[in-house]
């Protein structure tokens, strides 16, 4: 249990940080950081690949056209995921991004509601209400709806969602993603590179060296969350993720005084309360579960 929270913690954590990693590139163009991403992360999982000796389910996947398209859409999802976060922290746009997260977890409730026909209880419709509110008010308050953190929440909820169906674990799943993105980022900076517009080439020493951290910065955080999410519950799990856009939240406001008035202060406001109902009932409900499936404790016989 403790080695479990320790996992995801820490996944949580470093995905919270990653603000200081990408403004670290602020002077390369986000469509490059995220090639970099693509290509580094494929050749780590590669390298894991083979040190497990674990190439089996390659052969059974090439045979399965329906399971490659799956994954194909997939990777699309999470790099346009990847590509709009890059670019909000990277124009001053962090406590956007940090809405997104936040707000993941009630839209990963609503689509499941919408598309796989599960049933919300009274507390999550609750939940949905008091975030709708909040999204409802920033869009009030600053005149148009907030794009960037309905963007990420939704290409991650949609990805996460394909990926609670599909046939392939965390590992093998990350590492067909990015064999597929691979042609198109390999040819991309080619292309760059022909036009003398690869920034990797004229960068620092250290960016460069950056860059190619994308890969591990990606992969590690994937695989200590995967590792935390067998060990312990799903309940504790939910509490675990909001440490990834609080770090966020935090970094924007008192590391890059990115504005966070009161006027947003409210909308973020409803949007908490939101959590707070929805991890309550969770937390209420295992604990509930759990009273009805005690034994009872045995007849104390006074004769």
């Amino acid at each position: 249990m403790r080695t479990g929270m320790l996992f995801a913690a820490t996944a949580y954590i470093i995905w919270g940080l990653f603000p200081l990693y990408f403004k670290a590139l602020q002077a390369i163009a986000p469509t490059q950081i995220l090639l970099h991403r693509m290509v580094w992360s494929l050749l780590l999982m590669l390298c894991v690949l083979a040190w497990r000796r674990q190439w089996g389910w390659l052969r059974d996947v090439a045979r399965q056209p329906k399971v490659l398209a799956s994954f194909a859409l997939s990777a699309v999802l999470l790099s346009t995921n990847w590509f709009i976060y890059i670019w909000a922290v990277n124009n001053g746009r962090i406590i956007d991004s940090s809405l997104g997260y936040f707000i993941n977890p009630l839209v990963n409730v609503l689509l499941g509601y919408l598309l796989l026909g599960e049933r919300l209880r009274f507390g999550q419709w609750i939940a949905v209400a008091l975030a709708a509110c909040g999204v409802a008010w920033l869009t009030w308050q600053s005149g148009h709806p907030p794009w960037i953190g309905l963007a990420l929440a939704l290409s991650f909820g949609v990805y996460g969602l394909m990926r609670k169906t599909a046939k392939l674990g965390p590992l093998e799943g990350l590492s067909l993603e990015t064999l597929l993105l691979f042609p198109f980022a390999l040819g991309y900076l080619g292309w760059l590179t022909l036009h003398h517009q690869n920034a990797f080439l004229s960068a620092s020493a250290t960016s460069q060296w950056l860059l190619v951290a994308a890969g591990p910065i990606t992969a590690i955080p994937l695989l200590l969350f995967a590792a935390g999410a067998r060990r312990i519950p799903m309940s504790t799990l939910g509490l675990l993720q909001y440490l990834g856009p609080t770090l966020q939240l935090l970094l924007g406001v008192l590391l890059y005084n990115e504005p966070f008035g009161q006027d947003r202060l409210i909308g973020f406001i409803a949007i908490w309360s939101a959590l707070v109902v929805y991890s309550g009932e969770g937390i209420l409900r295992v604990w509930k579960n759990r009273e009805l499936n005690r034994p009872a404790a045995p007849a104390i016989n006074e004769s």
